[in-house]
């Protein structure tokens, strides 16, 4: 079974228009709300392939009475807030191309953010096969709640997949003790203060991060797919180009992809290539079901020529 953890979920609003053109009136030719944060997508991911999971979040005001109905069956245990829990909003072109408008979400009580570590041991005793902590952090959280959340998961003997960014990212990886760190190509070059242009600058980077205490790192590229590494060895991989619908939610579905089965890395890492590709070509959060995922060819290619262009891959 496999717990995510997302302190600032969100319900998202998915708006498909031919182009967005600022200042003007635009017709939107279809509408969707999904539930949302990326350990909800994580968590919905994995659901629909059949993974047991479970999902923990907070939840507070008429959004969180929202997500809540739109989580519909999958199962969760939620910690009730006084604020409102925010709603995010996609705009999608034809093109694929996505700009996303999101809320900072409500602002937590230090009670409420003990109130949350204290279910997330509960569930931790339960003894999940992974935590997977997700997503940006509300306002009132301090930036080391991964910090907390990667003591109390390996205090119970959890391994630890970490997806964020920014100052919450830092205190995390460079506190150690993440079994598998998941940036993409930004949030990695802004960790380590590094122009990644070529997969050895990406493969050093996650190497230096991997030197704090770390054991591996999943770097997704967008769409020049991924790369895996870890202590002694690295991959690559790529999948098909598909017509991009949607770009939200596909990195949390490369890591619910890797997350899935087990598996030698570059099973995990083609998984991880072929969820996420499956996501970009479906609209809003949508998550890929296996009958979507089974149809790609993902090519993985182990220690890749470090010289190699991330923008020509």
């Amino acid at each position: 079974m496999i717990l995510t953890l997302t302190p600032n979920p969100s319900v998202d609003h998915t708006l498909e228009v031919d182009q967005l053109v600022r200042g003007e009136v635009l017709r939107v030719r279809t509408t969707r709300a999904h539930p949302g944060g990326k350990g909800v997508n994580v968590a919905r991911a994995l659901r629909g392939a059949g993974v047991p999971t479970r999902a923990l979040l907070p939840v507070g005001g008429g959004g969180g009475a929202e997500l809540t109905t739109l989580l519909g069956d999958l199962p969760r245990v939620t910690v009730p807030i006084q604020g409102e829990t925010r709603g995010n909003i996609a705009v999608t072109e034809a093109d694929g191309t996505t700009t996303k408008l999101n809320a900072p979400g409500p602002v937590l009580a230090p009670g409420e953010t003990d109130a949350l570590l204290d279910t997330l041991e509960q569930e931790l005793s339960r003894e999940p096969d992974w935590i997977v902590a997700c997503g940006s952090l509300p306002s009132g959280v301090p930036d080391d709640l991964y910090v907390h959340v990667a003591e109390l998961a390996s205090f119970h003997g959890v391994p630890l997949a970490l997806d964020t960014s920014g100052k919450p990212l830092a205190e995390a990886a460079r506190a150690g003790s993440v079994a598998l760190l998941k940036p993409n190509h930004e949030e990695l070059a802004e960790l380590t203060g590094r122009d990644l242009a070529t997969v050895g600058d990406v493969v050093e980077s996650a190497r230096e991060v991997l030197s704090w205490g770390n054991d591996q790192a999943l770097v997704t590229l967008g769409g020049h797919g991924a790369i895996l590494v870890d202590g002694a060895s690295s991959w690559w991989a790529r999948g098909p180009q598909v017509r991009a619908r949607s770009t939200v939610g596909a990195g949390d579905c490369a890591l619910a992809g890797f997350l899935s089965e087990g598996g030698t890395p570059e099973e995990a890492l083609a998984r991880a290539v072929s969820w996420g590709t499956s996501a970009v070509s479906l609209p809003g959060t949508t998550v890929p079901t296996p009958d979507d995922v089974a149809t790609h060819d993902v090519t993985v290619v182990a220690d890749p020529d470090p010289k190699l262009r991330i923008d020509r891959l």
